[in-house]
């Protein structure tokens, strides 16, 4: 003869039933969330502009929006006003570096070093929005800014460098894991 489960007591399936309900909660919850994580690590002027023109339109539909700077895409954040005391090392990839949105590469037809002005100047000729616009702008629409703490040491790139952001902070890559992790969305640039 074949052994036949124990039936839950009445008590156990309440408590089963509430355990589950409160996970169902929880999951509900977090779906209700509609918010969208970038992470930034091209540090292309084109790259980077995207990720903005993404945020913004995310932003535009209410969604919250996290922006996780990494690797390369770090230079896009310095300050070319401010000036920082740094190591030999540092001074060195600080000089490798692009100083700023300003001096990003684009990551096709750089054209011998030409190319980003000259797509600025055909987006200021159309009326488009400038990188530097657009930061500004994602600051007023409270887009979040995240910026990898592995990377700023890396790189040799200190907070005082960076430009102003309202509410930007300095995290590591775990921190990222967790917002993608509650997000609807996630993309990579």
């Amino acid at each position: 003869m074949a052994d036949t489960p124990n039936p839950m007591t009445p008590q156990e399936i309440e408590a089963a039933l509430k355990a589950l309900a409160k996970r169902v909660d929880g999951l509900e919850a977090r779906m209700d969330k509609d918010r969208l994580c970038i992470g930034v690590m091209k540090g292309d002027l084109d790259y980077t502009m995207a990720s903005f023109i993404i945020a913004l339109g995310a932003s535009a539909y209410d969604m919250e929006v996290d922006m996780f700077f990494t690797f390369w895409a770090t230079a896009a954040l310095r300050d070319p006003k401010k000036k920082v005391k740094k190591g030999l090392l540092d001074r060195m990839f600080g000089m490798m570096l692009p100083k700023g949105s300003r001096r990003l590469p684009l990551s096709k037809m750089q054209m011998l070093g030409i190319g980003p002005e000259m797509i600025r100047a055909v987006m200021k000729s159309r009326n488009v929005q400038s990188l530097e616009d657009l930061m500004a702008e994602a600051g007023k629409a409270g887009v979040r800014i995240h910026v990898c703490t592995m990377s700023m040491d890396v790189m040799g790139i200190k907070k005082e460098e960076l430009i102003d952001y309202p509410g930007m902070d300095f995290v590591g890559v775990g921190t990222f894991v967790d917002m993608f992790s509650e997000a609807k969305q996630c993309f990579f640039m």
